[in-house]
């Protein structure tokens, strides 16, 4: 018997090539890191085949050495998460469970935590941890995917930590005014108020992730700037952590006008979904034809999510199956 690893409050013992055991001195911790009746690790048991066994604030693992190395690895993640301050629920062990369960991981999720004043943000599938690495390091990302991947969400998280660490002068968040099955003139109000619900998802995001009363006061002096596109043209945006979101309703000319706005010391992110796209039939879709222009342009990364990366309700993934299988046949 010895002991493989030692945390804070933390201890790894490795009891044969079948068995391991974990002990968290803090019992405070217990909940968020067992769950709710223990529902955590039933969840890695169910992910994971090995056989997890709860006695007080400690766990055994019993199972073959690849996988009680995999389920090592969640623990420690899921009692890292709650170290950071992270509710430990189903969707963030799930997460854990992806990312520890992928063999070719090649990036440190470590290095890639978004962190506000209060939010904390690990991501939670592979493709997210090279979306959120390609958002540090490149001036310009596109993620694209099916809903429910957390495209939007992670890079208006980012934004808000490069604002908070004053490494940009303001965010500007954006959406094309198109809508599915909608016309704009017949909606009520004049056109702040006709285009918000467009632009809602983008203020919630803000809102989980930076105090109200600071997203309330950039919204007043223009620190935080949400606009439709065609607000866009004739500007050059530096300094600026600039968000468009559902890009696959940007026509072409759209779309080049608004790449051509990065200015200097800003960042970019364009997300969207090519299977939701609510352009005529006979209008180009700019995402696709931007994804196709910019493939080989080295300071630019494309992230491709799919139903595998949902953080939503899990049925999303299955909804999302069915209907790429439906399209195929």
């Amino acid at each position: 018997m010895s002991i493989v690893d030692k945390l804070d409050n933390v201890s790894v013992i490795f009891i044969s090539e079948s068995c391991i055991s974990i002990t968290i001195n803090d019992s405070k911790k217990l909940l968020n890191i067992f769950g709710k009746n223990d529902e955590n690790l039933r969840l890695i048991e169910g992910k994971i085949p090995v056989e997890i066994i709860p006695h007080g604030n400690s766990i055994q693992i019993n199972g073959e050495n690849q996988s009680i190395k995999i389920a090592k690895d969640v623990i420690l993640d899921i009692i890292n998460r709650d170290t950071l301050g992270i509710n430990n629920s189903a969707e963030e062990v799930m997460g854990s469970i992806r990312v520890k369960n992928n063999q070719d991981s090649l990036l440190n999720m470590e290095n890639n935590i978004i962190k506000t004043k209060i939010k904390t943000i690990i991501p939670r599938s592979q493709n997210q941890n090279i979306y959120v690495d390609s958002i540090f390091n490149n001036p310009l990302t596109f993620g694209v995917g099916p809903a429910g991947t957390g495209k939007t969400y992670i890079a208006v998280a980012a934004a808000a930590y490069f604002l908070e660490n004053k490494l940009i002068d303001r965010i500007i968040l954006s959406r094309p005014a198109v809508e599915a099955g909608e016309k704009l003139g017949f909606l009520p109000g004049d056109l702040k108020e006709k285009i918000d619900p467009y632009l809602r998802p983008l203020y919630d995001a803000l809102y989980d992730c930076l105090p109200a009363n600071k997203v309330e006061k950039g919204l007043e002096n223009n620190t935080i700037e949400i606009a439709p596109l065609a607000f866009m043209r004739g500007r050059t945006l530096e300094n600026a952590f600039v968000i468009l979101d559902e890009a696959q309703n940007c026509n072409t000319v759209q779309m080049k006008m608004f790449l051509t706005r990065l200015g200097i010391n800003s960042k970019m992110v364009i997300t969207g979904d090519p299977s939701q796209i609510d352009l005529p039939s006979n209008v180009q879709s700019g995402l696709l034809d931007a994804l196709a222009v910019t493939k080989n342009i080295e300071e630019i990364e494309q992230v491709y999510f799919n139903s595998t990366d949902v953080v939503r309700h899990t049925l999303v993934a299955k909804i999302i199956n069915a209907y790429s299988d439906a399209f195929k046949k």
